[in-house]
């Protein structure tokens, strides 16, 4: 029987992206990488149809029986029936209650049971404890700094999704702090003036001593919330994705004296894999069944 082909899916408030995956390598096959922009405030069939035209197009075409599927996506979600629970977060509105398991697998003509729904966070974490920069570590934590704060823990290769997002921190909740809304609202709080998030901030840090104090408080706030957690979980490494990770070599310094601080010697990294994390991590949710199937064969 042929291998079956197993596609990484990750989908976002504003993006889908999919490629077939290589279990073995843990990489993507380049020419299959497909990205297009998704507007999560459309109704249900403009979404459904814009993801299914990125997967057919991600395996050259149609899928079949021998098709399988890792989709990444953010919660709160229903990731064993493949139900959405999104509401009230100015996205996927219209898909909230359905069963999008079912609907993308008569769009794309297979089974069901050929996808598998896997949490954004986790995927990443995934990823990176197998193939990335968390390999080699027994017990790692991921985290993705964003939009929203994403959090997944590895025990022995194994992720799951660590829901640190709501956590109390300074008299709000993590996400509050720790998440590109905070960059945006703190230079407004200081300057009064408006910024378009935190790439363009990052570019101004030479000339503003406000962009600077900015990214210098962010890292002592990540690593006072970062301490807590490793002192109960032990955490070997910690890896960091998203795009406010891009901007480590200015927030990183003061992260990494605040958790010596704390007396912990954490490792700290930056994502291997970068966007490929979450595809390769969901798709690799299949790794253990596929290679079963083919030593059955």
């Amino acid at each position: 029987m042929e291998k079956p082909t197993v596609l990484g899916v990750d989908i976002g408030g504003s993006h889908i992206t999919a490629a077939i995956v290589d279990l073995d390598k843990g990489t993507l096959i380049k020419d299959s990488i497909k990205r297009n922009e998704v507007n999560s405030r459309n109704d249900k069939e403009a979404i459904l149809t814009a993801w299914c035209k990125v997967i057919r197009n991600a395996n050259g075409g149609n899928l079949n029986e021998n098709s399988r599927i890792g989709i990444a996506m953010p919660g709160p979600f229903d990731y064993k029936n493949g139900i959405s629970l999104i509401k009230d977060q100015d996205k996927f509105n219209s898909l909230f209650g359905l069963n999008i398991k079912k609907e993308l697998a008569e769009r794309l003509n297979i089974p069901s049971s050929n996808i598998k729904f896997v949490n954004d966070a986790a995927s990443f974490m995934h990823g990176e404890a197998n193939y990335g920069a968390a390999k080699g570590f027994n017990n790692a934590l991921g985290i993705t700094l964003g939009t929203g704060l994403g959090s997944a823990t590895s025990i022995n290769g194994i992720a799951k999704d660590a829901e640190l997002w709501n956590s109390k921190f300074l008299g709000g909740i993590a996400e509050d702090y720790l998440s590109t809304r905070w960059f945006i609202k703190k230079y407004k709080d200081l300057t009064g003036k408006e910024i378009d998030g935190v790439k363009k901030l990052a570019s101004m840090v030479k000339v503003d001593p406000f962009a600077k104090q900015i990214f210098n408080e962010f890292g002592r706030a990540l690593g006072h919330f970062l301490a807590d957690f490793i002192k109960n979980t032990g955490s070997e490494v910690v890896v960091l994705g998203g795009n406010i990770a891009k901007s480590f070599d200015l927030f990183g310094p003061p992260l990494i004296e605040n958790l010596k601080a704390f007396h912990l010697d954490t490792v700290v990294k930056i994502t291997k894999l970068n966007e490929h994390a979450q595809l390769i991590g969901a798709a690799s949710r299949w790794k253990a069944i596929v290679e079963e199937k083919v030593i059955q064969q």
